[in-house]
């Protein structure tokens, strides 16, 4: 094996493992959306539900009891989830939005799409 066979062997083993790491940096992008959505999603569920069990209505202001301490009183969580892709969710506070208005939003929606694409049935 010459020098130069050694040299573009290891030229293209290089290549595919750069290839490999753009890929798999991809890969967590992607899962750290999902993960995001799926978050959004259960604190809507649990938003919903306690306003269904204490006959709230939507948009209506409860305070004042505070929604996120009753959440995690009432078990729905031990503590509020964190976006798995270092955004910060905000919260609309005592108000239980309307159908299809999320109750809980990251800073990561407008630029990498953390954000349901139809919420309204939630």
């Amino acid at each position: 094996m010459t020098l130069l066979e050694l040299t573009v062997v290891i030229l293209v083993l290089l290549a595919l493992i750069a290839a490999l790491f753009v890929g798999a940096n991809s890969w967590k992008s992607g899962s750290d959306r999902a993960g995001c959505i799926i978050n959004q999603r259960h604190v809507q569920s649990a938003v919903r539900s306690y306003a269904n069990m204490h006959a709230i209505a939507f948009g209506e202001d409860i305070s004042p009891v505070n929604l996120e301490t009753a959440l995690i009183a009432n078990g729905y969580f031990e503590n509020y989830p964190e976006c798995p892709g270092n955004g910060i969710y905000t919260r609309t506070g005592n108000v239980v939005p309307p159908l299809g208005e999320l109750y809980m939003t990251c800073s990561l929606a407008v630029n990498a799409n953390h954000e349901p694409k139809n919420p309204a049935d939630w």
